[in-house]
């Protein structure tokens, strides 16, 4: 008995085949990007946010084809509120150009239900000196109840609320802020007098 198979359909499994591995191989990326954001998941309101690549990645900021960084999401607690920070390199607004912008932002998260809103925790950015003296340059402020930046937010993130003239890129090069093309960047949220959801 002769059995003839036609190539076709060979080819067609083949072909879902390659479109199958694809969809996997983008699931696994997709994966360890979660499991790298898991990883460095902070639950107790503070942020340290290491960006490497300083130089390159200020020329991109220069050169206005990659303005602004984000760093990886931080909670105030398991079922907090959900932060992260938005890093200018080469400055915006009135920094643009000369300083490093450093801004908050409150991002939505899983249990906002259950929080108190507006967001009115104090939170402190800092720019850690690496050198012996460790004059790491700071910034506090307290949220402005009435600014949508700290509302519930509707969206994936609120409106990012900080400070334009962080640091001038002068003193941010001359310094000991910068080891190895390395920066670190750290942001306290103040959970001392948050209740319990």
């Amino acid at each position: 008995m002769n059995i003839h198979l036609s190539a076709a359909p060979l080819e067609t499994q083949l072909n879902r085949h390659d479109d199958m591995l694809s969809v996997h191989e983008i699931r696994l990326a997709d994966m360890d990007l979660r499991f790298q954001v898991l990883e460095t998941a902070s639950y107790n309101g503070t942020l340290i946010w290491k960006i490497r690549d300083y130089k390159r990645r200020k020329q991109e900021a220069v050169a206005a084809k990659t303005l602004s960084l984000y760093s990886q999401p931080f909670y105030t607690g398991y079922f907090g509120y959900k932060m992260c920070a938005r890093v200018y390199l080469n400055g915006d607004g009135m920094g643009k150009g000369t300083h490093l912008s450093l801004f908050f932002v409150v991002m939505r998260g899983e249990y906002d239900a259950l929080l108190p809103w507006p967001f009115k925790q104090k939170v402190t950015l800092m720019l850690m000196d690496q050198g012996p003296s460790r004059k790491h340059l700071g910034d506090a402020f307290k949220p402005d109840p009435n600014s949508s930046s700290f509302r519930r937010p509707a969206a994936e993130m609120n409106i990012a609320s900080g400070c334009p003239l962080f640091v001038s890129q002068s003193v941010l090069e001359t310094g000991s802020y910068i080891k190895d093309d390395t920066i670190f960047i750290k942001v306290t949220v103040d959970t001392s007098d948050l209740p319990d959801p």
